[in-house]
């Protein structure tokens, strides 16, 4: 407040703009050059840690509990491949055996003169009926030479001659069937024929 007073008062004022006036210039301080600093190493830089992200948290949200579900069995892992099956390893030939051709076989014989079998004898009553024919027997000849078992294979219409024929081969001896020097069973066929003589 004195100031401004001071300047409101004219001898005041033009005394003080009469005055010369100051000059102020500031001084800068000489510059002096910056020493070098010496260079700094800088080192290079650490690889940073790779950072796997996380899995993010499972979530775990309330659901409504559900039914009780039917159990069921994990699915089973695939099956395997089949392994390769292994090459077939080609076998030497097998040896050739010689076999010996089946020894031949010989039938039986009834009809040879020394056996002796006679022939049947013609029943009186069929030659009183004047019955004739021809029956075939089918005989099984035993290894021991005799007679096994008969069977009419041919019937000669008539019963009589048919059993006059079984009955008399019944009794014959035979040379049994052979197989090389081996006697075995065998059938043989027999015709035996009743004729009159007129």
């Amino acid at each position: 407040m004195v100031a401004a007073a001071l300047l409101n008062y004219e001898p005041a004022r033009s005394a003080v703009l009469a005055a010369a006036p100051i000059m102020v210039s500031l001084i800068t301080a000489p510059r002096s050059e910056p020493k070098p600093e010496p260079p700094v190493e800088i080192p290079p830089p650490k690889p940073r840690p790779v950072v796997k992200p996380k899995p993010p948290k499972p979530v775990m949200l309330a659901a409504p509990t559900p039914a009780p579900a039917v159990m069921s069995a994990p699915p089973l892992p695939p099956e395997p491949p089949p392994a390769p099956a292994p090459e077939p390893v080609a076998a030497p030939p097998a040896p050739v055996a010689m076999v010996a051709p089946p020894e031949p076989v010989t039938p039986p014989i009834f009809n040879a003169d020394y056996l002796d079998n006679p022939p049947p004898p013609y029943p009186t009553s069929a030659r009183r009926s004047g019955q004739q024919g021809r029956v075939v027997l089918r005989v099984l000849v035993t290894p021991a030479g005799t007679a096994e078992e008969i069977e009419v294979r041919d019937s000669s219409g008539h019963v009589r001659l048919d059993e006059a024929a079984r009955d008399t081969v019944r009794q014959w001896r035979f040379v049994p069937a052979k197989r090389g020097a081996q006697p075995i069973p065998a059938w043989v066929l027999i015709p035996i024929s009743f004729r009159l003589k007129g």
